[in-house]
């Protein structure tokens, strides 16, 4: 997952709060068919965008869609700037499977595919794209109310743009209907419609893969205090297969990537962390070239060389020959619920309920309605950030 204020680049959360008058505005303009007093019904999720073609296939066939100046066209036919098609059950995009219906909206850059779906649906397939098949009921059911606190959290906000989410990393992983398993499904429908809150709202239920013995807390990471993030201890970790890692960079490519942020700092000769977080990880890095040195934040440094290669910012690093070696531990931002520790602590005879409750401490754990949203969307104090990993 990630957070917006940069992210998926950017680990950043830019937390702000909507005028009561803005926030009922919003409600007005949230799509029809959420009906109040039912089970939050629908979340529209942002599954492909770009400036060629789509082939999507529908009850009525496969068909093309293409950009026109003054909208879209399907199959030839201009349709205006919107088609939506639903599926019987499925409709495919790209070879997958999505469950509900798929909206295609004319864009500046030219299309972008929305899976408008059933929360439910949506949440069984994050559950499993979101964690390993290993994972016990325990942490599965932690993982479905995380995901569909998150939801909950991104609908609130953007009840008046095209789509709630997106289907990666800039929100969570979601990849439809194909990736759903017997489990994921299980553990959505054993935790229906349950949600954490704070405040009466849906959290922002940050997590991460991996936190390395220790969660961060959101101040450290993104510089807000989070009343429900903080930085927690974590044990059982040692399963994961991100609990301890190295990788080696090459001084030149550790230039080029410097290069990138704006550090054009010539030959690098040396790295070191300069401050670390209250969690120990890397706050900042001081770095010496042949030019001038720089310092700059240590998430800054991993998403120039790669969020999925310098799994997080928990490292050391040290000189190695012509090139830096970074010895690290976990995986992902470290905010929020650790999904290895959830494992750990579901193995050793916890419930999802203790999970949940140690990694977002003063939340509590509810029903949520379409009343409770229409409700909600009219209060201030909403936190906005997108998860990221």
């Amino acid at each position: 997952m990630r957070y917006p204020g940069t992210i998926t680049g950017g680990e950043s959360v830019s937390p702000r709060r909507c005028s009561v008058a803005l926030a009922l505005a919003l409600a007005a303009l949230a799509p029809a068919g959420r009906a109040r007093g039912a089970e939050p019904s629908q979340v529209r999720v942002r599954v492909a965008a770009g400036s060629g073609p789509l082939w999507v296939a529908g009850p009525a066939g496969a068909r093309e869609l293409r950009p026109t100046p003054g909208g879209l066209a399907v199959g030839g036919r201009a349709v205006g700037r919107s088609w939506r098609v639903a599926g019987d059950p499925f409709v495919t995009l790209g070879g997958r499977r999505y469950r509900g219906a798929l909206r295609v909206l004319r864009t500046r850059d030219g299309l972008a595919a929305v899976n408008e779906l059933p929360l439910e649906d949506y949440v069984a397939s994050v559950v499993a794209s979101e964690t390993y098949a290993s994972f016990g009921p325990a942490a599965l059911r932690a993982q479905a109310v995380a995901a569909r606190s998150y939801a909950l959290h991104e609908r609130l906000l953007h009840a008046a743009d095209p789509w709630d989410l997106e289907a990666g990393t800039a929100s969570q992983a979601y990849g439809g209907a194909d990736a759903e398993t017997p489990a994921s499904r299980a553990a959505a429908e054993a935790t229906r419609g349950q949600v954490l809150l704070y405040g009466g709202l849906p959290i922002l239920a940050a997590f991460h893969a991996t936190s390395g013995g220790v969660t961060a807390s959101a101040e450290e990471v993104w510089g807000r205090d989070v009343p429900y993030l903080q930085s927690e201890p974590v044990e059982g970790e040692d399963v994961s297969p991100d609990t301890y890692w190295r990788l080696r960079v090459s001084a030149s490519e550790l230039a080029r990537a410097l290069r990138g942020l704006g550090f054009d700092v010539g030959p690098v000769r040396e790295l070191s962390v300069s401050e670390r977080s209250a969690s120990g990880r890397a706050a900042r890095v001081r770095v010496a070239g042949a030019r001038r040195s720089a310092e700059l934040e240590g998430r800054r440094l991993r998403q120039a060389l790669g969020e999925e290669r310098l799994r997080s910012t928990a490292f050391h690093v040290h000189r190695d020959g012509d090139g830096f070696v970074f010895v690290g531990t976990g995986r992902g931002h470290g905010v929020g619920m650790s999904q290895w520790g959830a494992y750990a602590m579901g193995e050793q005879g916890a419930s999802y309920r203790a999970i949940l409750a140690h990694f977002y401490p003063g939340t509590r754990l509810a029903t949520w309605s379409e009343e409770d949203h229409a409700m909600g969307i009219a209060r201030e104090g909403v936190f906005v950030g997108e998860a990221a990993q």
